[in-house]
């Protein structure tokens, strides 16, 4: 019996290309006792453990890319996937044309549809720590650390599962293989449950973590303590978020046993929780030496050319010293789709794909050099935004000096110009990260140029490209050769956990009816400072047509959730974001808008255009992943989410 389980647990792991700890599993294992004999064996199947991670940086195998929300890209653009072997593209066809019971998109419940059963996940977990016991060869030190990483992705699973499904049961221990019927058809858990049982696992394995990782060559991507107390706050922060406090869509979800799965009433104690688990991953991660990321590797740059390269380097500087728990997964794909062709000589490169486009939505959601948004600026040109302008002097290392280039374009934050790629910016990077600053390529996107429409499937639809997610060492040439300079996709970076604890601690303040603390403030204008912006307060008030916005709890929330929305941008957090916040009926439903890309002149390009219109859209329902009808069936405890 035990051979036919492990047998069945083998089968479903995840295949890969990739070369790292992440993708070794147990080979030619007959049994568990044989996993177990020794040390050897018994980090094989550590690894297994881990093998289940999702790739964050697969544009097609999560939502969090190509929602609509942040990016897109045309129905017709099957180039990517047919390429890399792959007919479809899950997050497209969700965002594209909604989600189904039937078959649901990213089932991680059962798999398929580009998830990963992560309850098998969670099996193997336990499978793990019931006999981890067993090696003789194996140190107290390393069985303790072993087994405090495998409950930590314990937790991890649940909690992916938690955000994506709301109640979820909970498997502490692996079912026997004699067990009953009535004991194999589990309940889901009321969320406040698993919250809790999340948390207290994570209790039980910081301590036996280590603080850092002192074998940099072959542990680099392994959980930390950091790594774990940043978890806790997620988790803490979700059930404290609007989705699970005092959401009345869900007040009457009951199971077969009557038991409610969701609290609607709020309750402001989450939001303490969580303020004071982000303040203990701020202490921990700082502790561990962790701070912001900063460039200070050539003195002779200019202080904005420094800074474009700090903020670039804070994605894709392969563990700086800001990342918290990177993923050691490739990012092949994701820099292919953001890569833009730079000369005309590059037009046959069938790796340079140009196609994951930022909508006019995320576009315009980057402040204006002054840090406040571009609707609440004084001084800028918000009505005139959709016209063309000739950039100016200032503007050169950010701009092609004298190119007639879009309004939109025009003095925005140090991050618009580090993270975005469009017609008439600078890129300065494939490999000639030492070149003089004057080798900066000049970014053409217009019809007939190297950067615009070459193929209908091979161009941005918004004239826009998420420069962020490439990294300066990347390369791509005339001769189809596309070099790709991996990184840590970021998972967890400090920046993150210092907006989680200015979020935490204002909504205290806006539940209590008291004004907003100082901390809020501070952590907030350290990524603000890092960014090239003054402060909170000094922005608003010298800039803002709501200078008083920053003074208020409800101000304070718009800024904090603005904030997350731009420093966070194209590292799948956004998405789940607005979940949490009860944002997505109005973001998820947005036009898809962008410039006229089909335009070979400024006057034809700088129309501000429908890219695509919407086949589906996102409602009530949709803030939770259906159970398929399949697992219903099988399991009739299972009560389906709402609305499906």
């Amino acid at each position: 019996m035990k051979t036919k389980i492990l047998a069945l647990l083998c089968a479903v792991l995840m295949c890969s290309s990739c070369k790292d700890y992440l993708d070794i599993v147990p080979d030619n294992v007959a049994t568990l006792d044989h996993a177990f004999t020794n040390m050897e064996t018994a980090e094989k199947f550590l690894f297994t453990c881990y093998s289940y991670m999702p790739n964050p940086a697969d544009v097609h195998n999560t939502p969090a890319f190509v929602s609509g929300f942040e990016s897109w890209s045309f129905k017709n653009n099957m180039y990517y996937f047919q390429l890399n072997g792959s007919a479809t593209a899950y997050a497209y066809q969700m965002a594209a044309y909604g989600q189904t019971s039937e078959s649901p998109y990213f089932n991680n419940w059962s798999g398929g549809n580009g998830g990963t059963n992560l309850w098998i996940a969670i099996r193997d977990c336990n499978i793990f720590m019931q006999n981890i016991h067993k090696p003789t060869d194996l140190s107290d030190a390393l069985r303790t650390r072993w087994i405090a990483e495998v409950k930590f992705l314990k937790a991890y699973y649940h909690y992916l599962l938690l955000r994506q499904y709301g109640p979820i049961p909970i498997m502490k221990d692996n079912i026997d293989v004699s067990a009953s019927l009535d004991e194999v058809r589990v309940y889901r858990e009321p969320v406040d449950v698993v919250v809790q049982y999340i948390s207290d696992l994570l209790d039980e394995c910081i301590p036996d973590l280590p603080s850092v990782i002192q074998n940099e060559t072959e542990e680099m991507g392994r959980i930390t303590q950091a790594a774990a107390a940043t978890l806790k706050a997620q988790v803490w922060l979700l059930s404290a978020s609007p989705i699970f406090n005092g959401n009345s869509y869900y007040a009457y979800i009951k199971d077969n046993r009557g038991q409610n799965l969701f609290n609607s009433e709020f309750d402001v104690s989450k939001w303490e929780k969580a303020a004071e688990a982000a303040k203990d991953a701020i202490e921990t991660a700082e502790g561990a030496g962790i701070e912001l990321y900063t460039y200070d590797e050539f003195s002779n740059y200019t202080d904005s050319t420094k800074l474009k390269l700090a903020l670039r380097f804070r994605m894709t500087k392969k563990w700086n010293s800001e990342l918290i728990w990177g993923s050691t997964r490739g990012t092949t794909g994701l820099q292919q789709l953001s890569a833009v062709r730079t000369k005309s000589d590059e037009l046959s490169s069938v790796f340079v794909i140009n196609s994951l486009a930022p909508t006019f939505a995320t576009v315009e959601r980057y402040y204006t050099n002054n840090g406040v948004p571009i609707d609440e600026d004084k001084t800028w040109d918000y009505r005139n935004r959709y016209s063309s302008y000739e950039v100016e002097s200032d503007e050169r290392f950010y701009m092609k000096e004298g190119y007639i280039t879009g309004r939109l374009n025009h003095a925005r934050e140090p991050r618009f110009y580090s993270d975005l790629t469009f017609d008439g910016s600078l890129m300065y990077g494939k490999g000639f990260l030492k070149a003089p600053e004057k080798d900066f390529y000049v970014i053409q996107m217009k019809k007939g140029e190297p950067g615009g429409v070459f193929a209908k499937e091979r161009h941005s639809c918004t004239g826009y490209l998420p420069k962020k997610v490439l990294n300066v060492e990347t390369t791509w040439d005339k001769d189809n050769r596309f070099t790709n300079k991996e990184y840590s996709f970021p998972i967890m970076r400090l920046a993150d956990v210092y907006l989680m604890y200015a979020e935490a601690l204002n909504e205290v303040a806006a539940a209590k009816g008291e004004a907003v603390p100082e901390d809020v403030y501070y952590y907030i204008d350290q990524v603000r400072e890092r960014a090239g912006l003054k402060g909170v307060k000094e922005s608003w008030a010298k800039y803002s047509k709501n200078p008083n916005k920053p003074n208020t709890p409800e101000g304070m929330r718009e800024i904090i959730q603005q904030e997350r929305l731009i420093e966070l941008a194209f590292e799948g957090k956004g998405y789940w974001d607005i979940l949490r916040w009860k944002r997505a009926e109005k973001e998820f439903n947005q036009p898809i808008y962008g410039w006229n890309v089909m335009g070979a002149t400024p006057e034809e390009y700088y129309v501000r255009t429908e890219a695509e219109a919407r086949e589906s859209s996102f409602s009530i329902k949709d803030y939770l992943t259906p159970l398929s009808l399949y697992d219903l069936d099988r399991n009739p405890n299972l009560v389906q989410n709402y609305g499906w």
